[in-house]
């Protein structure tokens, strides 16, 4: 069995950490290099449900896509949450690593499995990565379906493929308009909003979307009449999972350590149930 300290070379071969954002919080939170690791789980969230999955698993390794700790902390005792999953990783012999935006700007990233659970034919980064001299590399993709889908059509497949939350897919703009090339960008994406209206797509797909960038950028309609489809930040990531777990499978196959890769099926959307709106007038306004 490899040991944690060669996994992880591994793993940074996939996303380096100085490919991250500067404010960025990636790498090893814990584990002790020397240990072996014989079993992975991948997951978006490195909150308690996910670390007891991993003890329940007889995990050696967690992988999260998120931080457990992007801004800094003066204490790591176990009343509270983040405390408590140090000590339950720690305790039963479990290394966390993170691939944040790392693994959002990498090739392929988070947004291509992104497009990927949609089947969408990526052509493109949205923001390409200035370092990467192949082009390939950087946040978002610009994307083209095999055929033309109105926006209701594209919104329907989001919430088919993409896992189920309360939220669902929320859309701005004509839902009958065709759509023919999307944007797309795993979790937060209206700050992306200037470089999709640059892209000149018909549609963006990201999550997250805020009330006031989405209202200004909506309202701008002579430069930019495209429309949004919101989704669950937690949906929009974990098709990543799938994909790094299968990047990892690939490396332990060739390198002979027989690992036993895993991806959490736990939902960790912090949302647990919607409840729809009355009925509007048609001009929108509430009965």
């Amino acid at each position: 069995m490899p040991r944690l300290s060669e996994v992880i070379a591994a793993l940074e071969t996939l996303w380096p950490a100085e490919r991250a954002e500067s404010w960025d919080a990636v790498g090893t939170v814990v584990g002790d290099p020397d240990q072996e690791v014989s079993r992975v789980l991948f997951a978006v969230d490195p909150v308690q449900e996910i670390v007891d999955e991993a003890v329940k698993l007889g995990a050696d390794l967690l992988v999260t896509h998120h931080p457990l700790f992007l801004r800094g902390t003066t204490t790591v005792a176990a009343s509270t949450f983040k405390g408590r999953a140090v000590h339950t990783l720690i305790k039963n012999d479990i290394a966390l690593h993170v691939a944040h935006t790392n693994a959002d700007r990498a090739d392929p990233g988070v947004s291509d499995a992104l497009a990927g659970a949609l089947d969408l034919r990526i052509l493109r980064p949205l923001v390409p990565d200035t370092t990467d001299p192949e082009g390939r590399r950087g946040l978002g993709r610009i994307c083209e379906l095999d055929h033309p889908l109105t926006v209701r059509e594209l919104a329907a497949r989001a919430a088919e493929r993409l896992p189920a939350t309360a939220q669902g897919i929320r859309v701005a703009g004509d839902p009958d308009a065709v759509v023919r090339t999307v944007a797309v960008s795993g979790g937060s994406g209206d700050s992306l909003f200037d470089d999709v209206r640059a892209a000149g797509v018909d549609a963006f797909l990201t999550a997250d979307l805020r009330h006031h960038p989405a209202s200004e950028f909506m309202a701008d309609r002579a430069h930019s009449p495209l429309a949004l489809l919101d989704a669950a930040h937690w949906a929009t990531e974990w098709p990543w999972c799938e994909l790094a777990a299968a990047q990892l499978d690939e490396i332990s196959d060739r390198h002979g350590w027989g690992l036993r890769v895993h991806v959490s099926k736990t939902v960790t959307d912090p949302w647990t149930a919607h409840a729809a709106s009355a009925a509007t007038h048609s001009t929108g306004a509430p009965n």
